[in-house]
């Protein structure tokens, strides 16, 4: 299978995966084919355009910082977010870039980066064209973020579209029968690193009962084809680790407003205090609903100020996962959660977020926040309705719900800031999650709705959904709120 389950968490730096941490790797992604081709040390100029959805909300996305950041030769998942402001301050002033960490060249921000506000590339909303002068050659590249901090050239973005045809034609072909009859017969060999391939939730659902599997058990299978079990807790158990300090992080910040023109109030740490008072916690009876909008409050008020970051599976909606399994921690275990739940849930969510990424879009710029809010919120409330001990079946039913209830939301951030509505719309998801969770665990795993029926409904929404309600800034909430 392609994709794994550390595809879909990432660590990176907010305030969005597909337009800060995508165009980052793309411009790293550039210098280093750069270097491959041994043509590096000739650069004498670089130049890029950033269109479509990047161009109409770079700014407040940070999507120009960031291809500064990458042509510099640093990469999201280990950059220091403290480093950015004054490296991009320094190419600004000296008018120079550091080009892959090496070489120094001549660089206009206004003439070298260009956002072109109402042009598109053909291949997705978020498309960047890079070009670099070389001792008289000329080396372009098309790169397209798309969603998650992916990021693929023009030519794989292609090839992914004509396997899908294929795959598609295949199908109607009546062929689907032999292709899964090829699976099943290389799925008994997951011990020794053969997937169990998967493209559907019906097929997850199917794979599982074929293997006895739960879900999380048969993506372990998938992951072994990469590394090693101990690996892949390791990592697991590292995105974690990243989550609790991005929380930690949100709670105890000193800064009161949020970064950009909207003065947007930070309330994580002052909602925590709130909440830790004894007098307050004698009060009420939802302290767990209180507690988890703290969670996802914190991580996406770190992510608007540019803070480190975990994709699940993106960052607009980076608090939601995180914000459910401290849930889970406080609230559903009697101990301190333990590290097999924390790689049960991982597993599971990550299984639901490869069959949105594969079947429809994580991306807010193509369908909207649909398929930010509305997978996070749908992959949180499978991994929480696995640990809380659902079958398969329940845990496809919790996914369900948790999408079902987010068809048609649109991407409209006021000022192109990934703050409003987004912050609260992942504290509201949390507790959706938690919720379809639950609603999942008192029923057998029947529903009248499939996962994929969702996941298809989303797709053609979003392909429906105008273009100014897909993260442009263009409409909703971004043209009836006044930004100061």
């Amino acid at each position: 299978m392609a994709l794994g389950v550390l595809d879909l968490f990432s660590i990176g730096i907010g305030p969005s995966s597909s337009h800060t941490v995508g165009p980052m790797r793309a411009a790293l992604r550039f210098v280093d084919e750069l270097d491959g081709q041994g043509v590096l040390h000739r650069a004498r100029r670089v130049r890029v355009g950033l269109y479509g959805s990047l161009a109409a909300t770079g700014i407040g996305h940070g999507s120009d910082s960031a291809v500064l950041i990458g042509l510099s030769g640093f990469d999201p998942e280990t950059l220091d977010p403290d480093q950015v402001g004054p490296l991009v301050e320094e190419v600004k002033t000296q008018r120079k870039l550091h080009l892959g960490g090496r070489l120094v060249i001549e660089f206009e921000p206004e003439t070298d980066l260009v956002l072109h506000l109402r042009k598109n590339l053909p291949g997705h909303p978020n498309g960047m064209l890079i070009r670099a002068e070389a001792g008289g050659e000329v080396i372009e590249r098309e790169y397209y973020s798309v969603g998650g901090g992916f990021v693929v050239t023009a030519e794989e973005l292609l090839a992914e579209k004509d396997a899908a045809e294929a795959i598609g034609s295949a199908e109607s072909a009546g062929q689907q029968a032999a292709g899964q009859e090829a699976a099943s017969a290389t799925a008994g060999q997951g011990e020794a690193g053969q997937a169990i391939e998967f493209a559907t939730a019906d097929e997850l659902l199917a794979a599982c009962r074929e293997h006895g599997l739960s879900i999380a058990e048969l993506m372990a299978v998938n992951e072994r084809a990469a590394r090693t079990d101990a690996q892949l807790r390791e990592k697991l158990l590292a995105i974690w680790a990243v989550m609790r300090e991005c929380v930690h992080n949100g709670c105890t910040r000193e800064e009161t407003t949020l970064p950009g023109g909207l003065k947007v109030r930070r309330r994580a740490p002052d909602l925590r205090a709130k909440l830790e008072d004894a007098e307050y916690k004698a009060s009420g009876s939802l302290d767990a609903l209180e507690w988890v909008n703290l969670y996802a409050l914190a991580v996406n008020e770190e992510n608007a100020s540019g803070g480190r970051i975990v994709t699940a599976p993106t960052n607009g909606a980076a608090g939601i996962i995180p914000a459910v399994l401290h849930y889970m921690d406080r609230f559903v275990t009697d101990a301190e959660m333990s590290d097999d739940a924390v790689v049960k849930f991982l597993l599971t969510a990550g299984a639901i977020g490869i069959l949105f990424k594969r079947n429809a879009s994580i991306s807010g710029a193509e369908v909207g926040c649909q398929g930010e809010v509305g997978s996070a919120c749908a992959m949180a409330a499978a991994g929480l309705c696995a640990v809380l001990g659902g079958t398969p079946e329940q845990v496809e039913n919790a996914a369900e719900i948790g999408l079902e209830h987010n068809l048609g939301l649109t991407c409209d951030p006021v000022g192109g800031l990934v703050q409003v509505p987004c912050i609260e719309r992942n504290a509201i998801a949390s507790v959706k999650a938690i919720n379809a969770a639950r609603l999942a665990m008192h029923g057998d795993g029947s529903h009248r709705v499939s996962l994929d029926q969702a996941i298809e409904t989303m797709r053609q929404t979003g392909a429906d959904m105008k273009s100014k309600y897909k993260e442009t800034s263009r409409g909703g909430l971004a043209v009836n709120v006044i930004e100061c």
